[in-house]
């Protein structure tokens, strides 16, 4: 029977790129001379240090235009608030979310049933399987999710006939 999969997945190499590149940035960048700034990437989560809050905002500024750029939806971009010690030092968190949330999926497989296709959605972990016996139902469906707008980035792989 034909499926695929509904996904929400960033590409870690771009990310990976995203980092580097504002890290370069921050290197050359006038206003940060002789600054004990720094952006630090683990894994999906990005963190941020700057000596104070107009520092920190033009840091996350900085990060978040780079990843933009190389392609990662905003909606996958979880800007965490910036933390400001007694001394001025401010610190922030910008996590890159994965898979889609158990709420997020609840509501794309209603969107799918809402169709009125003769296709059904299947919740698997961090995945939405959307099976059906038509190809071309498959497709419409595809192209639906594709124009609604979904609180998460979503993509489509094993595509299967």
């Amino acid at each position: 029977m034909p499926s695929f999969d509904v996904v929400s997945k960033v590409n870690s190499m771009e990310v990976e790129n995203a980092v580097n590149q504002a890290q370069k940035e921050l290197l050359t960048r006038f206003d940060f001379k002789g600054s004990n700034a720094e952006i630090v990437q683990e894994k999906f989560e990005i963190k941020l240090r700057a000596p104070d809050a107009f520092k920190m905002k033009a840091l996350v500024e900085m990060v978040v235009a780079r990843l933009a750029k190389r392609g990662i939806s905003m909606k996958s971009v979880d800007q965490g608030e910036a933390e400001l010690s007694s001394l001025g030092h401010a610190r922030q968190s910008i996590k890159i979310k994965q898979g889609i949330e158990g709420a997020e999926a609840k509501e794309i497989a209603t969107f799918v049933r809402g169709l009125n296709l003769k296709v059904t959605a299947a919740i698997q972990g961090d995945e939405l399987r959307v099976t059906g016996k038509n190809r071309d139902d498959l497709q419409t469906v595809m192209n639906a999710i594709r124009g609604h707008d979904f609180p998460v980035a979503v993509g489509f792989v094993n595509f299967r006939d």
